[in-house]
């Protein structure tokens, strides 16, 4: 149960009795935590202000939260939400699972209480929800927002419907069409008005989708699929425009791995032959982490590495250099400031208990750490500043 994925598969079948959009969980008080009291000063200005942090929370527990990281006072302010919208009833709600910022908002996507969170960006107050069943990841592209659903329950299902990318209008927010995918929709890049869907089939165990969707921004339409391998989720694009995409495996003899996909040809070039669970690209490198659970061994593998994204060659199998990836239990999400090039690095520990963020140099020594919310994961920068109340 260490591993994401088969601990969502887990504890599914109870999840799907006990959520609901938002549930009846006390409030977390909120926290302002000095974690790095002198911070360095560039001698430029920097444009990257802090960063975002979204709290998963465990399944069925309704404990998805938000923080800040502040980086002119080197700062951490945890559940920044709930201070910010003491009239939002029940929060955030049941598993964050991605977040972005578009334009002067901010989008929080709540996988299980099948909604997206609308933010003003300095002030992290609300603005609207938009319903999605079973929403995954988001990103945007000339004005609108796509985002990727899995459209049924939440639950292991053979005869799982296919999922499907929704089209959202990012000035009225409301939902303008949806294109059928692939089964079980994960991540997304956007290249030359091309829409690309890592297709996973999560919820058919044994029989998992093995696609990435290729649609046509234009007509909305899905033009073709690419075959790469089974259990497809994380998706990332290099500038050279490259698209990294990741296989999760079957988790017994069929190992994780990390393919390139050519978006001149649409077809898969190259197997690097390295597992991941998370990606960031940051200039010429591409940083991962994996967390490979195997049944058969009953163990986890982990690991951190990054590729030059120049010769697709593997740099470093751990991008942490003075072993205080020991500290680490589950590594559960990962970052790079394009700035400073510092590396972030979450830990969900349990799952249960409160999670961890540590920050490393850009030489992976790390320079400070801070307890989070349950589960941190996904970690987005900004160049605006988070208004004080």
């Amino acid at each position: 149960m260490k591993q994401k994925h088969y601990f969502y598969l887990i504890v599914i079948a109870l999840a799907t009795l006990l959520y609901a959009c938002r549930g009846e969980e006390p409030v977390i008080s909120s926290e302002i935590i000095a974690v790095n009291p002198h911070p360095e000063k560039p001698e430029a200005v920097p444009s990257i202000k802090g960063f975002f942090l979204l709290n998963e929370g465990n399944m069925g527990s309704n404990r998805c939260t938000l923080d800040y990281y502040d980086y002119d006072t080197g700062t951490y302010h945890k559940n920044i939400y709930a201070e910010r919208n003491p009239n939002v009833v029940k929060e955030l709600g049941d598993v964050g699972n991605d977040i972005q910022i578009y334009g002067n908002k901010l989008y929080a996507i709540i996988n299980c209480s099948h909604l997206i969170e609308v933010m003003d960006l300095e002030t992290a107050k609300h603005i609207t929800t938009i319903s999605i069943p079973n929403c995954r990841y988001i990103v945007f592209n000339k004005g609108y927002a796509y985002v990727s659903s899995y459209a049924g329950p939440v639950q292991i299902d053979p005869n799982a419907r296919l999922g499907y990318v929704a089209r959202i209008d990012t000035t009225t927010l409301q939902v303008k069409d949806t294109v059928n995918v692939g089964y079980q929709p994960e991540e997304m890049v956007i290249n030359n008005n091309k829409l690309y869907v890592a297709n996973s089939g999560g919820y058919k165990i044994g029989n998992y989708d093995r696609t990435v969707s290729v649609i046509d921004l234009n007509t909305f339409k899905e033009t073709k699929k690419i075959d790469v391998a089974i259990n497809l989720h994380r998706m990332k694009m290099d500038k050279y425009g490259d698209i990294y995409v990741t296989s999760r495996g079957d988790y017994y003899g069929v190992h994780s791995n990390i393919y390139i996909i050519d978006t001149k040809t649409d077809k898969v070039r190259e197997a690097l032959n390295i597992g991941a669970s998370e990606l960031c690209i940051s200039g010429d490198s591409l940083y991962a982490y994996c967390v490979e659970w195997n049944w058969d061994t009953q163990e986890n593998t982990i690991s951190y590495a990054i590729v030059d994204t120049r010769t697709e060659k593997i740099v470093t199998r751990n991008f942490i250099t003075d072993g205080t990836e020991k500290e680490i239990e589950i590594p559960y999400g990962i970052a790079v400031n394009p700035e400073t090039k510092d590396i972030i690095v979450t830990d969900a520990q349990n799952y249960v208990t409160s999670g961890y963020v540590y920050c490393f140099s850009p030489d992976g020594k790390k320079k400070w750490s801070v307890k989070a919310g349950n589960i941190p994961a996904h970690i987005v920068f900004t160049t605006k500043k988070l208004k004080a109340l």
